[in-house]
């Protein structure tokens, strides 16, 4: 199908609907009226409109009852599955903090040993260098040509 004829398979479609809207509309006024004009006395008539409609609202109660069950029931799937969710990302959670943690614990425990290692070589270095400049200088014979 071209592009050019979508927009009238569209107006085609909606006038289809309107056409059919209009005659279910229709069904029902006429109805409506060979229940009103039809050879039965005015009490008989209010009984069968009022045992219809109570049909109707019944067949609305129960069709209701069913969709709210089944409401009820995707409710609380939906609500176990959300709680089996949250379980399992806070788990998840607890279990990348414990890492995260130990993970710090051993950096600081690696970046500990490196400062007190420094420390000591620094105080190793001082202790040799202050050695060697309490130590008297070396003397040198004089060279007696003057």
């Amino acid at each position: 199908m071209s592009m050019q004829n979508r927009p009238r398979q569209r107006q085609e479609d909606a006038s289809l609907a309107t056409q059919l809207t209009c005659f279910l509309i229709g069904g029902a006024v006429g109805a409506v009226v060979a229940l009103m004009f039809a050879p039965k006395s005015g009490r008989e008539l209010r009984g069968d409109i009022a045992d219809v409609t109570r049909k109707g609202v019944d067949g609305a109660r129960e069709t209701a009852g069913q969709l709210g069950t089944k409401a009820g029931e995707y409710y609380e799937v939906s609500r176990e599955r959300a709680g089996e969710f949250y379980a399992a990302a806070a788990d998840k959670a607890t279990e990348l903090a414990g890492a995260a943690r130990e993970a710090a614990a051993r950096r600081g425990e690696h970046l500990s040993a490196a400062v007190e290692a420094g420390k000591r070589a620094y105080s190793e270095e001082k202790r040799r260098t202050e050695s060697t400049m309490l130590e008297p200088a070396p003397t040198y014979p004089a060279d007696d040509r003057s």
